[in-house]
């Protein structure tokens, strides 16, 4: 599976909305992965993220192979730490935290990444990564040992999302975190979609369909839901 980025570019052309459902391997046994599969391929996914804050990459690689015995949509990996890179998986966010001045996290972690991405066939997208400030601290706070951003404060959000556009990233993807008691602030991501001309991903904290097409309208490009979907597999059932 190639071209993923075209592909995303293309959708962003024609305004189609894209839906990534983001399995976290920690909250995964393999022998779920099947009911997980079937309850996918009923949603309207387009695609599938892999990834968490914690998970080693050992138990990625199986569970990826899993996936692709049942599901058809590309799976793009959504690292927490080199660690977690599989070549399993067709893509790889390659994560830049824009919102945090960890530097192991901002260049560290991608120049460990260089050796084991070298030896895969996996796409490569570049992408910015803004933690917002959702209610509570988030598991990509903890890691990280960095703030988010206010809430409150789309303008410095939507310069930090330029920042990253200049500096190459090929998505911009603004977070609640896993676990947020609330989502990426709709006029927030208006204000950032505004100000970048990459796809626009939004995630974290959503947890009805009528959030989904609010963020859609806000300007997101590319919806993700991860916890809302793990706590009911019936979410896209209407």
């Amino acid at each position: 599976m190639k071209n993923l980025y075209h592909d995303i570019l293309q959708s962003k052309t024609a305004g189609k909305k894209l839906l990534a459902i983001l399995l976290d391997p920690d909250k995964i046994e393999l022998g779920n992965i099947r009911t997980f599969c079937k309850k996918i391929m009923d949603s309207p996914a387009t695609h599938v993220f892999v990834g968490g804050s914690t998970v080693e990459g050992s138990i990625v690689d199986a569970q990826i192979l899993e996936l692709k015995k049942h599901i058809h949509l590309p799976i793009l990996l959504f690292p927490g730490h080199p660690s977690q890179i599989s070549a399993e998986a067709d893509g790889i966010l390659f994560l830049m935290l824009l919102s945090g001045r960890n530097a192991e996290y901002l260049i560290e972690h991608q120049i460990q990444a260089v050796p084991l991405l070298e030896k895969t066939n996996l796409e490569i997208i570049s992408t910015g990564y803004i933690l917002i400030e959702s209610g509570a601290e988030t598991a990509v706070e903890k890691v990280s040992q960095t703030k988010p951003l206010s809430r409150n404060n789309s303008a410095y959000a939507a310069q930090t999302a330029k920042a990253g556009e200049f500096i190459g990233n090929k998505l911009i993807y603004l977070e609640a975190g896993s676990g947020a008691q609330l989502p990426v602030p709709l006029a927030m991501i208006e204000c950032v979609s505004k100000a970048i001309s990459v796809p626009l991903i939004v995630g974290g904290g959503i947890r009805s369909q009528q959030q989904i097409n609010e963020a859609y309208q806000a300007g997101a490009d590319i919806v993700v839901i991860g916890t809302a979907f793990e706590n009911d597999l019936n979410f896209f059932i209407t």
